[in-house]
């Protein structure tokens, strides 16, 4: 008597922009489940913020030229916000690392999921997040005493370069977060990004930096990320640092793509 074998059942077809939005708003509910990860990303920008102006301004500002500490306040909040930016990557590389390590991804894997909607989720989520944060951070600026000298359309461009920042690190952060073995290798891998804007115009201006120092911070990506923001909200033209953030941003979220989906794809079929 012979038998015939059931035919293998067939995947249905995957939609990547509906995935998307499904992993974005699985990352959008962790958020609202855990909103201690918002008040971190404000917190600890907020904190250096403080610090810096009102324990190190007067010294530091009379040294750049910035007397007072409202004309330092208004040349180190930009600096600020792209280290708010850049501490925001540290919670999404944890994020995507326990995904990794705690068999969720396995589960994706049998379902009919674009491969790259999981990670484009978490980078929606973290830029929500992050702007999030950066938005709370500038009101604190705000009741600080920062008054900007920027236009309507200024802050609108101080937005999108803070939005590009953003989307570049947080797919470095997730390709970091699938790299990693564990979340505590997680934690401590973006933290050179926590240290880059203190080496660049953030605090102080690079020329002001001994030689060796002053070309790293010159040639370093988060300085034209910090004189874009800056430029445009005091009002000043900042074409040149929005250039090379666009350059910067661009070849940092290509890299940080290709890697996350390389490691995903690898990592996940084991």
């Amino acid at each position: 008597m012979s038998t015939t074998l059931a035919p293998a059942p067939r995947r249905t077809a995957t939609h990547p922009f509906t995935d998307t939005l499904t992993m974005l708003g699985r990352n959008l509910k962790r958020m609202q489940r855990n909103p201690t990860q918002v008040i971190v990303v404000i917190a600890v920008p907020v904190i250096f913020l403080v610090l810096f102006v009102h324990v190190f301004g007067n010294t530091i500002g009379a040294g750049i030229g910035a007397h007072g500490t409202d004309r330092y306040l208004a040349y180190v909040v930009p600096g600020v916000l792209v280290l708010g930016i850049s501490a925001g990557s540290q919670t999404t590389s944890v994020t995507v690392n326990t995904d990794m390590t705690e068999g969720i991804i396995a589960r994706f894997r049998t379902m009919a999921i674009a491969r790259g909607a999981v990670l484009t989720g978490h980078v929606l989520g973290s830029m929500i997040q992050t702007l999030l944060g950066m938005a709370g951070v500038t009101g604190i600026a705000l009741l600080l005493g920062y008054r900007p000298d920027a236009s309507a359309v200024d802050w609108l461009g101080a937005a999108a370069v803070v939005t590009m920042i953003a989307f570049a690190l947080s797919w470095l952060a997730v390709a970091l977060g699938t790299s990693a073995g564990s979340a505590s290798v997680a934690s401590n891998l973006p933290m050179p990004l926590v240290l880059l804007p203190f080496l660049g115009s953030g605090f102080v201006p690079a020329d002001t930096m001994p030689d060796g120092l002053r070309w790293f911070s010159e040639h370093q990506p988060f300085t034209p990320f910090i004189d874009a923001v800056r430029g445009l909200l005091d009002g000043r033209p900042a074409g040149e640092d929005i250039v090379l953030t666009a350059v910067w941003c661009g070849a940092i979220a290509v890299v940080g793509y290709a890697w996350a989906l390389a490691q995903y794809n690898r990592k996940s079929v084991r």
